[in-house]
């Protein structure tokens, strides 16, 4: 029996429903474009297991699986919406704003001065 994570344990019966249903409009695209499983987890460069987990809408399958699909499938452009920003927001993280650290005294590992005195 394999073990999941608390987060999976606890995902709500709404939050299951739309995996299942992202999955099988997964699997409905792959069949679109007349692949089988094994050719679609060739493409993917993962396992047939992994690939019907994906379709199977497994919630721990990972989101580098899931978004690598989309883009395999021509449909990447469907996470645009997901969690969508504020339009302020949103447009000073298209405007390529970085969040800066506070400069440090001294890089990590470096002996300042002060330490050398003994």
């Amino acid at each position: 029996m394999s073990k999941k994570s608390n987060s999976l344990l606890g995902l709500p019966p709404e939050a299951l429903d739309a995996l299942v249903q992202l999955g099988q409009r997964l699997r409905a695209y792959r069949q679109q474009q007349e692949w089988t499983i094994e050719e679609m987890s060739g493409r993917l460069f993962c396992s047939p297991t992994t690939c019907r987990a994906l379709e199977s809408g497994k919630p721990g399958t990972s989101m580098g699986v899931l978004v690598h699909a989309l883009w395999l499938l021509g449909q990447l452009d469907s996470l645009s919406s997901v969690a969508a920003l504020s339009g302020d927001f949103a447009a000073s993280i298209t405007a390529g704003r970085k969040v800066r650290r506070r400069a440090a005294a001294s890089r990590p590992g470096a002996i300042s001065e002060s330490d050398r005195d003994f």
